[in-house]
């Protein structure tokens, strides 16, 4: 049960701002809710000061996310590429933040294991891993949980073939699956609009 009401969004950005100091890189209060971004080498000792701090003590990270900012560079980002996305929970204090992270290296991209902070944590990471190749440096179990064991690539980044690269079936004369180059042609389905004649009342 929640034992506080809670604080408004400028209050809580301005206590998060407070606790955290020169860890957080910017606090800012962004579709409905605090949005704290930190650098790479800040994050577990800001995520730390997240969970212990009477003033915001998060107990519970409900979501954690990989994201790839790649086709916003078109003139309107030119930050670093993937960022990882937490979102936490105050059950005492009932109140929200989301804590931002950029991987500072676009070629490989390595962040610190929450894992050791909040334990449900794990299978997130292992999904952003999985999806978005973000390694959780720390992280315990750091394997694949989504794709197959022989999966080449990452799902999820903007770069990736929506056929993918390989193929996989079953051949009856092997008797067992087997991977293959992707057979299906890659193209762009555009639909057609067909009005009847008079539609919607129009001449």
């Amino acid at each position: 049960m929640l034992s506080s009401p809670p604080v408004s969004m400028a209050q809580l950005a301005e206590t998060i701002a407070a606790v955290l100091g020169s860890n957080a890189k910017s606090v800012k209060i962004a579709l409905g809710e605090v949005t704290v971004v930190v650098a790479a080498t800040d994050y577990l000792a800001a995520a730390t000061l997240l969970r212990d701090a009477p003033g915001c003590k998060f107990e519970q990270l409900i979501d954690l996310c990989g994201v790839d900012y790649s086709e916003y560079r078109d003139g309107q980002y030119d930050g670093l590429r993937y960022c990882v996305v937490s979102h936490l929970l105050s059950v005492s204090l009932n109140q929200r933040v989301r804590l931002k992270v950029f991987c500072p290296d676009d070629d490989f991209p390595v962040v610190d294991s929450l894992n050791g902070i909040w334990n449900s944590v794990n299978w997130f990471e292992r999904e952003a891993f999985d999806l978005f190749g973000i390694v959780f440096e720390g992280h315990n179990d750091l394997r694949r949980i989504l794709t197959d064991y022989g999966f080449i690539g990452h799902p999820f980044r903007k770069d990736f073939p929506t056929t993918g690269h390989v193929e996989m079936r079953y051949d009856p004369e092997q008797k067992r699956v087997i991977y293959q180059p992707v057979t299906i042609e890659t193209r762009e389905i555009t639909p057609r609009v067909i009005r009847e004649d008079n539609y919607g009342g129009l001449q």
